[in-house]
């Protein structure tokens, strides 16, 4: 499971011109989703988002997360995140979870994230999006959990 995180000012996803989640100050993540990824490590994998450190402190260090900083989180499913690279020009996808498994964990993954922070938004697992974005910083971080 792969998470790429964005500082962001503000983002959203616009599916068929019609806007299915939008945040201001906080952070937008891309979730890839692999053949061996389970609802245990996506929660892992949450529970570190939350609580990662990438929102200036009063120092102005990165000193504190999602909650300390009051931003809005927008949840994006990217199985392209998956897709090794390391060979040829064309992605291979062999190792992103198959579609109907990898939609019932990110729901999953939706429900609990929600359940532990309130500010959470989404795309629409599978569709055409547009997703815009005004970075901070910028700053951005790939996490990754077995």
């Amino acid at each position: 499971m792969r998470a790429l995180l964005q500082r962001v000012l503000e983002a959203k996803v616009v599916v068929d011109g019609q806007t299915t989640g939008q945040i201001q100050h906080g952070i937008l993540v891309f979730l890839g989703l692999g053949k061996q990824d389970n609802l245990d490590s996506g929660k892992k994998l949450i529970d570190k988002i939350l609580k990662y450190r990438l929102f200036d402190d009063p120092q102005g260090k990165m000193g504190w997360n999602i909650t300390q900083a009051g931003g809005g989180l927008l949840l994006v499913s990217q199985f392209t995140l998956m897709a090794h690279t390391q060979k040829g020009l064309r992605p291979d996808f062999g190792p992103a979870m198959p579609p109907d498994e990898a939609k019932l964990l990110y729901q999953q993954l939706v429900e609990y994230t929600q359940s532990q922070y309130d500010q959470v938004q989404t795309g629409i697992f599978a569709a055409d999006m547009r997703v815009h974005l005004v970075n901070d910083g910028p700053v951005t971080f790939n996490l990754e959990v077995a």
